[in-house]
């Protein structure tokens, strides 16, 4: 459900979760996942860019900022201000990670708080 939300969201340029219909990993995740459902870790990208990747993080209130996944608590980091800091644009995009880029792990909480926290994070992003 945060992936669908998220995919139709206005400040949202693009959504990756194989769970989605039009994922370039759909076909794979459907063969191979044959469990109850995608995982819960996704990723997407933030409109604004870097700049909005850093302040849709500090305005979190219920998803903690943290770098690890597979938590009981939904996590959410920003790779280019975080854990790949020390790259340059150009070695961001060698590396794969856009600077729009949040990935998020979800956790137990309840899914129409986690779409509440990500929405007004989304909005103090611009």
């Amino acid at each position: 459900r945060i992936a669908e939300h998220l995919s139709n969201h206005e400040d949202v340029a693009w959504v990756s979760y194989p769970g989605l219909p039009g994922d370039k990993y759909k076909d794979v995740a459907d063969r191979t996942l044959t469990g109850k459902g995608y995982g819960g870790l996704l990723s997407f990208g933030v409109k604004t860019g870097r700049e909005g990747g850093k302040k849709f993080i500090e305005a979190l209130q219920l998803v903690s900022h943290l770098v690890n996944i597979g938590d009981a608590k939904t996590l959410a980091t920003h790779n280019a201000s975080t854990t790949h800091s020390q790259l340059t644009p150009e070695e961001l995009e060698a590396a794969g990670v856009g600077e729009d880029l949040v990935r998020i792990s979800v956790g137990i909480e309840n899914v129409e708080d986690i779409i509440a926290d990500l929405d007004q994070a989304l909005a103090a992003s611009k």
